[in-house]
């Protein structure tokens, strides 16, 4: 049963969102921090732009 509920997932079948992790540095203090977010996928580029 377990099975088929993963191969069902690495088909592709649902994977309309990405995580997607962006390193952002602060300007108070110069240290880098990572903002994450889970966009979908036409959204990517628009994100990483920001």
């Amino acid at each position: 049963m377990a099975k088929k509920t993963v191969a069902s997932l690495q088909k592709g079948e649902g994977r309309t969102f990405t995580k997607v992790i962006k390193m952002v540095k602060s300007p108070k203090t110069g240290a880098y921090t990572f903002q994450e977010e889970m966009v979908p996928n036409d959204r990517v580029a628009e994100f990483l732009a920001k």
